[in-house]
Order: structure tokens, then C-alpha cells, then sequence
């Protein structure tokens, strides 16, 4: 699909639905659909030509509202924190791109993060707006993640995580634990906790498994190779803070540490090591490894 706004350096147009509503005028919903943005600025946009319909027409604000359309526009940050770490491109073809992402960075924006995205600076160095992540990781976690460049075959290439035909690799740092009877196959029941960002295990059938074993012993702490069965949201990090091994510097379990001032020297010690699957386009064996290392 054609967008009716370019790329501005990274970033794509935004689209709303706007749909069937008794609103006086445009400026009046869009104050009420988004909260948080003000008039004045859904105002700069529009003299700026940057608030259109799905046909590139210009959406005047004062004028009565019409539902049943798209609307686009671009989104905009103030103020946004540079984040101090460079990712570095692995292997890139017509259809994928391979990147090691460095901790800290989002993989696309949302919330307070818009340039200092993986997804935005990768636009921005490969001039290539079809770029799309087919998979994620953490903020907080780095190594390892493939983008689609290719249109045509991104649908072959989703498919392989969504039919679990990926087998990846992560490596975590952690307390020594020599009690642990390692490999482990860990199973556990991960619901949505408390606040709404952090998961939980609870009694129930099991939902998250986790092939767990040691690399090497510093110590009081530990190297660990992780291959997740399932893709859970946080699912490593729950389930070696249940074994009693937290995560080095995981600020969310086993307890959230809250109000903290984010210290780029304290990255969590979670990297997403390798991926490896047979590519559906050439049928040949895929392997892909993070030059990046937990141990310093």
C-alpha cells in the first residue's frame, strides 16, 4: 500500500481510523482520541500539510466531521533522549536485514521513543520505508533481530515464527545457583501481573517452556544458555528469577524496583545470541550469531 505521506527522515506516517461520530469537527475528535497531544500541535501539523486523508487530501480541522477514512499524519517527540549505543547490521539481502541491537534501544517507537528507535535509524541508514521488524525483543535486551525489506515475501518469513519453525538462542547472566540440577527443562503458567507491563507465574497448566543450561561459572555468578520453547512476554526473565537466579540488573523481577533513573552502565545482562531456520525463499540453512558479549 502507496502511503499519501513520504518517509521524513525515518519516520513513516501514523495512521488513524476515523470512524462514524457525532463529533462537531475534526479538531474535536482528535482532542478526544489523543489525550495527550494538544490542538496546537494537531494545528501545526495541518498548516504543514502533514494531517491527510487516505487520498492525500489536507484535513482542515474547523471543518464538520466526516467518518468512514483514514487519517495520516506524522508523529512527532520533544525532547527525546539519545541513546548512547550504535547498532551494527550483520547480513542484508532483497529480502531481510539482520541487525545486532544494542541494550537500551526499542525496536520501534512508541511512547517516548521515536528517533531512538532500531526500527527509525535503520530507515534512516538504509533508505528503505518498507523496512519492518518480523520479530522483537525487549528494550532492555540486545542481540539478534531480522527485519523484512521484501513485500512479496514477508508473509514466508513471518510464518516461521508464527508456525515456531525459529530456533533462537539467549545467554543471560545470573547468580550462581549450584543446587540447580542443570539442563532444565523449565514449565511454568505466565498470566499478566501487576502493574500491566510485568507477567507472573501462576497454578495451571503449563503455557512457557524454557531449555535452560550452564556455559560457565565466574563465580558468584553464572553464564547461561537459554532456548525458549514458547514466546512469552518476558519469559526468560520470569523463569530464572522463579529459579532463584535473577537476571544481573533486571529492574522488574523478582520484584519491580520503581522510580529508578535509567543508568546506561546497568544494562540488563540479556542477549538475544542466535537465530537459526531454514530460509523459505532459498530453502538453505539460516544461521545469524550477536557479536555482542554479556562478559566485559
Amino acid at each position: 500500500m502507496t502511503l499519501p505521506l513520504p518517509m521524513i527522515n525515518g519516520v513513516s506516517a501514523s495512521c488513524v481510523w476515523l470512524p462514524h461520530g457525532d463529533w462537531p469537527s475534526y479538531a474535536d475528535f482528535f482532542v478526544q482520541r489523543f489525550v495527550d497531544v494538544s490542538l496546537q500541535t494537531w494545528q501545526q501539523r495541518a498548516n504543514k500539510q502533514q494531517l491527510v486523508d487516505e487520498f492525500g487530501v489536507p484535513i482542515v480541522l474547523e471543518a464538520a466531521y466526516c467518518g468512514g477514512r483514514r487519517a495520516y499524519y506524522y508523529r512527532e517527540l520533544d525532547n527525546e533522549t539519545p541513546i548512547p549505543f550504535v547498532e551494527q547490521i550483520l547480513y542484508q539481502d532483497e529480502h531481510l536485514v539482520v541487525v545486532d541491537k544494542p541494550h537500551f534501544l526499542p525496536v520501534i517507537p512508541a511512547g517516548q521513543f521515536l528517533q531512538q528507535t532500531l526500527l527509525v535509524r535503520l530507515k534512516k541508514t538504509l533508505a528503505c520505508e518498507d523496512l519492518i521488524p518480523i520479530h522483537r525483543i525487549d528494550r532492555e535486551t540486545a542481540g539478534i533481530v531480522l527485519f523484512s525489506r521484501n513485500v512479496k515475501t514477508r508473509g514466508a518469513y513471518q510464518n516461521l515464527f508464527k508456525n515456531r519453525e525459529v530456533s533462537k538462542t539467549y545467554h543471560a547472566l545470573a547468580p550462581s545457583c549450584h543446587d540447580l540440577h542443570l539442563p532444565l527443562n523449565y514449565q511454568s503458567r505466565m498470566i499478566e501481573g501487576e502493574p500491566f507491563f510485568r507477567m507472573q507465574e501462576v497454578a495451571g497448566t503449563a503455557n512457557s517452556q524454557t531449555y535452560i543450561e550452564c556455559l560457565a561459572c565466574f563465580g558468584e555468578l553464572s553464564l547461561y544458555q537459554l532456548q525458549p520453547i514458547t514466546g512469552r512476554k518476558h519469559q526468560l526473565r520470569v523463569h530464572l528469577a522463579a529459579l532463584g537466579i535473577p537476571i544481573v540488573n533486571d529492574s522488574f523481577y523478582p520484584h519491580l524496583q520503581a522510580n529508578q533513573k535509567e543508568d546506561f552502565s546497568r544494562p540488563l545482562k540479556l542477549l538475544a545470541k542466535s537465530i537459526a531456520f531454514i530460509d523459505p525463499i532459498t530453502k538453505q540453512s539460516r544461521y545469524f550469531e550477536s557479536q555482542l558479549s554479556l562478559i566485559e
